[in-house]
């Protein structure tokens, strides 16, 4: 019954997003995966339009400057995550014959594919079936199937196992199914106020009917942003993005007043490949 109900409630109420409408590929649904992980929907949005616009295909995006790519990623955070998708698409390029792979085994060897992003590939670019399974969709079989107030830590097989015995045997409900339970979990059945009154399984929610018991588990702790590293780094991005060629060291260090901080940010970059030190000690994007 719950499929059956979220089946329906999805076909009437799923928001419009980009990667959603028709003629969307795989290869558009796979960039999407990859931004939207720990970014919202409505910083993504304008960025994959731009993005599919420019590159709308593997081989067209493998062939960019890593500068080219960080530049297009723009204010996304984690650009690690766009030099991953680059180093996938020249994978797809050269040995997929410039089309993203239907099979998981297949898409969990791409750079920067995992779990997750393999089988929301398989459900939403080429809607098969399979067991899709984020934060959200695991918050609504805690509390509609087991009656929890919330998932606790992931376990990857439960997990898997949980959501897959609850999708339809057909391909193409299935994938539906797949994308309403996060679509659900997402703008209705959320962590902090879900909108009870207004969802569709309600009726059916084994939270529901044991009264909403709070949470009392581990939760996941809460990563702030000001002063973080990942703060610096990314407005060590910012001027190197903004510059048309390599800048000076002076400019960098304007831009943050720990130096020891600042110096240990700029050479986590130039470790994972985000900016490189040209020959006479300036910086830039890597070419």
């Amino acid at each position: 019954m719950l499929p059956d109900l979220v089946h329906a409630w999805f076909t009437d109420h799923a928001r419009d997003l980009p990667w959603r409408r028709p003629g969307t590929t795989p290869w558009g649904v796979l960039v999407s995966e990859v931004m939207l992980q720990q970014t919202p929907v409505a910083r993504v949005a304008p960025v994959w339009t731009d993005w599919t616009a420019r590159w709308p295909v593997p081989s067209a995006f493998a062939a960019a400057s890593r500068a080219d790519v960080l530049r297009a990623w723009g204010k996304l955070g984690y650009p690690r995550r766009a030099l991953r998708l680059h180093d996938a698409a020249a994978v797809i390029a050269q040995r997929h014959g410039d089309v993203v792979p239907a099979d998981v085994a297949a898409l969990e060897a791409l750079p920067g594919v995992g779990t997750y992003t393999a089988r929301a590939v398989l459900a939403f670019g080429y809607g098969r079936r399979a067991p899709v399974v984020d934060t959200n969709v695991r918050r609504v079989v805690a509390r509609a199937v087991h009656g929890a107030g919330d998932a606790g830590p992931a376990r990857t097989k439960p997990d898997l196992a949980d959501v897959d015995a609850l999708l339809p045997a057909d391909d193409a409900r299935a994938a539906v199914v797949s994308a309403g339970l996060m679509e659900l979990g997402a703008v209705v059945c959320t962590a902090r106020a879900p909108r009870c009154g207004a969802c569709p399984v309600a009726h059916v929610c084994a939270w529901q009917a044991a009264g909403r018991p709070a949470y009392d588990g581990p939760r996941r702790p809460v990563q702030g942003f000001a002063g973080t590293d990942r703060q610096v780094r990314g407005k060590l991005l910012d001027v190197l993005r903004a510059a048309e060629a390599p800048v000076e060291r002076a400019a960098l260090d304007a831009v943050w007043a720990d130096a020891g901080q600042r110096d240990r940010c700029l050479l986590s970059l130039l470790e994972d490949g985000l900016a490189e030190q040209t020959a006479d000690d300036r910086f830039a994007l890597p070419a």
